[in-house]
Parts: structure tokens; sequence; C-alpha cells
């Protein structure tokens, strides 16, 4: 949720401002704004998610600039397939923001029973685990991992994007940013979207790269469309 209002003096009682908020509105977030995003690009998706945490994000409506996040987080117990896998899908794209829905377990069965590509967002560590997917992370939590997979993307924000293993670089256009918040999810909407058409991962990595420059000029989650990104 973006709650937008005015600050217009400091509090009394402690050196921060007085915010006094006007409107507000909501926006789904994580797995939900991935969804978005492949909306947007055209793509027929099956929207599988568990308990969803809230962000409510404080905006200036002067300036628009974010004066604090507050976060409600939910952990959700582990998604599971109570029968077989289906089949006929294109690709299945994994947002783990690590909150307890997706399991190591889970995307070791992806991997193992399904023959289309598999695309993760992931905060988890030990990534090794998911070898035989294209898994995402960005520069921060790739100085975290434990492990790698083969099928490694690492973005760097305004520096692009590097498939290491491939020895792929990708550079970003360059944009005015007003707000990161999102931009992750894009790329990853817009990964899987190029990949399918070419199966060409540096094509898609550029792709991607593209269309996370838009998001990053629009304030809060921002789904950009096919012909934006064209």
């Amino acid at each position: 949720m973006y709650q937008y209002g005015t600050i217009d003096r400091l509090s009394p009682e402690a050196p921060v401002p007085v915010f006094v908020p006007t409107y507000q509105e909501s926006k789904p977030g994580m797995s939900g704004n991935v969804y978005n995003n492949l909306i947007n690009l055209g793509c027929n998706v099956n929207h599988l998610y568990g308990k969803t945490s809230k962000k409510t994000r404080l905006i200036d409506q002067h300036s628009r600039q974010q004066i604090v996040r507050i976060d409600e987080d939910v952990v959700s117990d582990p998604l599971e397939f109570a029968t077989e896998i289906p089949p006929g899908y294109d690709a299945i794209v994994v947002s783990d923001y690590n909150k307890g829905s997706i399991s190591y377990e889970l995307v070791e069965e992806l991997v193992k029973e399904v023959q289309c590509p598999i695309f993760i967002d992931t905060k988890k560590h030990d990534l090794q685990r998911f070898q035989g997917a294209w898994v995402k992370v960005n520069q921060h939590e790739y100085s975290q991992l434990k492990s790698e997979p083969t099928g490694l993307i690492v973005t760097k924000g305004g520096a692009g994007a590097e498939v290491p293993y491939q020895n792929i670089k990708s550079t970003s256009p360059l944009v005015e940013v007003v707000d990161v918040t999102g931009a992750g999810d894009t790329f990853l909407a817009a990964l899987t979207y190029k990949f399918l058409l070419t199966n060409d991962i540096k094509e898609a990595v550029d792709f991607a790269n593209k269309a996370a420059s838009i998001t990053v000029q629009h304030l809060g989650c921002y789904a950009p469309r096919l012909e934006e990104i064209k």
C-alpha cells in the first residue's frame, strides 16, 4: 500500500517530520507484481500463491519521496502440489521472497518433474539446489550466496546484469530513476517472456534490462506493456 501525505513541519516531540495522510492506493507486490507484469506482456498466467505480507510506504506527495516503509510480514506454510504437476505449461516462474511459501524441496521437485524452463527470483542462499533452473538474484543477494547454479543471473541495477557461467554481460539503458520498487519483478517476467520467444538467454536478459529500466521511471510497482518496451 502507498500512503501519500504532506510534510510541513517537524514534530515538537522528536526531530522527525510530521506526516499528514491525504490519500492511499494499493498495488499487488511480490508474486502478484510478477503476475501483473506477465499479464501486461500478453501472457496467459495461472497464479498460485500462499499467505501475503503487507508493506506500507509513506510517500511525501510533493517530492514523491518515500519517507518510511512499514513491513507486516506473514510467514506462510510451504506450497504443495496435492496431485501431479499438470502438463502443458510453457514455463514456471517462481517469486521467492523467503517468507515460507517456497521450499527448497518444492523447487527441486519442479526441476525434476516438469519439462518446461523454470525461472526463479529468490532470496535463498544455497542455490546449487536449484540447478537446472534459471535463477535471478541481485548484487547484494549474490554476495551472500553459499552455492551457485550454472543458470545464475545477477542483476546490478543501472550497471545492467550478467550471466556469469555463460560469460554474458548486458547493459541497462541510462534513465532517470524515480523508484526501484518492483524492478526485479519486471526483470523476471520480461526475462521469461523473451526467452520463450527466442530460446536465447542473452536476448532475454537484454530485453529484461530494458523492461526494468521503464519500471524504475515510475513511482511504486509498475508493469510496462509490450509496446512501451519495444
